[in-house]
C-alpha cells in the first residue's frame, strides 16, 4: 500500500519533499516551468498544514561536483514568485550551514540546493541518506520523473522514516498510467513516435495485449517501414532491430491489434531541408514527417478511440515544417476533448503538445520520460517501491 498526501498528520511537522525540478535554464531564468507548477499543489497542500517545507532536488548531470550552472537559484527565484511566499535557498543539501537553515523558525519553505552535487546521491549512499533524512519528520515523494532512480533522495532515505507518502502529482500519475496496464477503457489508442524502436520495446510488448491500435510514427516508423520491405530512401533505421519490428508486425496481427504505420511521407534532404510529401521515399531523401494521408489515419483512430496515450513525437518537431505532423495529431486530441482521455508522456511531446497550443484540452500531461516507459513496461519503480508500507 502507498500512502496518499491526505492520509498523513502534517500537522507542525517538518516534511521533506523530494521534488523533479530538473528543468531547462537559460540566462539565470527558468524557460519551462511545467515541471514546477505540477508540484505547486502539493507545495501549498503542504504548507497550509505543516510546520515547514524542505524541498529536494536534482539539476543536471554535475557529476557530483558543485557546479555553477546547475544550481537551483533560478529555481527558487521562480518557485517563490509562483508560491507568493519567501523560499530560502540552502548553500548545500546536508551539512551544518544547511541544518542551522532547516531548523530556523522563520524559513517555512527551505530549497536544498542540487542533489547531484553530491556523488553520494547517485550511489544511493546510506550516511548520505541518514543525512538527508534528519532534516525532516515526514517524507513526501512527488518527483515520479525520477521514481525509476535508485538514489538516495528517492529511495535510500524512505528506510528512515516511519511516515511517508506520495504527493498529488505522484499520485495523479499513478491513477492514470496505472489503469492502462489492468483495464484501459476501449478502445484504447497508442501512439508511438521518437527516433528509436529500441527505446519503445518494453512498452510495445507490455501494452500489445491491452491495445485496440498501435499508431507508429517518428523515426522509429522507418524500422519498421523496411521489416516490411519498404524502401526508405536514407530514412533513419536500426539495421539490428529488422527481425524485431517484424516479428512486433507479425504479434500485433496475431492479437487483432490494427497497427498504422505511415502511408506517405513529408520527407528532406541531406540537410534535412527542401521538404516534399512522398508516397515512396526517393533513395536520395529522408522522412522527417509522416504525410497528409498518414495523419488521416491517425486522426480517425483518435476519433475512435475513448483512451489515447502519445509518446515521442511523430516527426522532427522541432524543425519546420517537420512539425506539422505532430501538431495536427495534437489538435485532433485537443478536438476530442473531454470524450477521450488523453495521456501525453516525455517532455519532447509534451513540448510539441505545448507548441500546438492545445495543453488545456489534453486530460494529464505526464512529468515522467523515462519513468513513465519503465512503468508502462510493468517494472517495478525503486522510488515507486520506496512508498510502500
Amino acid at each position: 500500500m502507498i500512502r496518499k498526501l491526505s492520509d498523513l498528520d502534517l500537522n507542525g511537522k517538518a516534511v521533506f519533499l523530494r521534488v523533479d525540478f530538473n528543468v531547462p535554464i537559460a540566462d539565470g531564468k527558468v524557460t519551462e516551468s511545467h515541471r514546477i507548477d505540477c508540484a505547486l499543489p502539493t507545495i501549498r497542500f503542504i504548507l497550509e498544514r505543516a510546520r515547514k517545507v524542505i524541498i529536494a532536488s536534482h539539476l543536471g548531470r554535475p557529476d557530483g561536483k558543485v557546479v555553477a550552472k546547475y544550481s537551483l537559484a533560478p529555481v527558487r527565484e521562480h518557485l517563490q514568485a509562483s508560491l507568493n511566499n519567501p523560499v530560502v535557498l540552502a548553500p548545500d543539501c546536508i551539512g551544518p550551514e544547511t541544518e542551522r537553515i532547516v531548523r530556523a523558525d522563520h524559513n517555512q519553505v527551505v530549497l536544498l540546493e542540487n542533489l547531484r552535487f553530491h556523488k553520494e546521491e547517485e550511489r544511493n549512499d546510506r550516511e548520505f541518506s541518514r543525512a538527508l533524512a534528519s532534516l525532516g519528520e515526514v517524507y513526501v515523494n512527488d518527483a515520479f520523473g525520477a521514481a525509476h532512480r535508485a538514489h538516495a533522495s528517492i529511495s535510500g532515505m524512505t528506510t528512515f522514516f516511519t511516515f511517508k507518502a506520495a504527493g498529488k502529482l505522484m499520485q495523479k500519475e499513478f491513477e492514470y498510467l496505472a489503469p492502462m496496464l489492468t483495464a484501459p477503457e476501449q478502445p484504447f489508442v497508442v501512439i508511438l513516435g521518437g527516433a528509436k524502436v529500441s527505446d519503445k520495446i518494453g512498452v510495445i510488448k507490455n501494452l500489445l495485449p491491452k491495445v485496440s491500435a498501435l499508431l507508429i510514427g517518428g523515426g522509429m516508423a522507418y524500422t519498421f517501414l523496411k521489416s516490411q520491405g519498404i524502401q526508405i530512401g536514407r530514412s533513419l533505421v536500426e539495421e539490428e532491430k529488422l527481425n524485431l519490428a517484424a516479428e512486433l508486425v507479425a504479434e500485433a496481427s496475431r492479437r487483432r491489434v490494427k497497427l498504422v504505420l505511415p502511408i506517405d511521407h513529408i520527407t528532406g534532404d541531406a540537410e534535412k531541408k527542401n521538404s516534399q510529401t512522398e508516397d515512396n521515399i526517393a533513395p536520395d531523401r529522408m522522412g522527417l514527417d509522416i504525410g497528409p494521408k498518414t495523419v488521416e489515419l491517425f486522426v480517425e483512430q483518435i476519433k475512435k478511440a475513448k483512451l489515447v496515450l502519445w509518446n515521442g513525437p511523430v516527426g522532427l518537431f522541432e524543425v519546420a515544417p517537420y512539425d506539422e505532423g505532430s501538431r495536427t495529431i495534437a489538435n485532433g486530441l485537443a478536438e476530442s476533448y473531454p470524450r477521450v482521455t488523453s495521456v501525453i508522456a516525455g517532455g519532447d511531446t509534451v513540448a510539441a503538445v505545448s507548441a500546438a497550443g492545445v495543453a488545456e484540452k489534453i486530460t494529464h500531461l505526464s512529468t515522467g520520460g523515462g519513468a513513465t516507459l519503465e512503468f508502462l513496461e510493468g517494472r517495478e519503480l525503486p522510488g515507486v517501491k520506496a512508498l510502500e508500507v
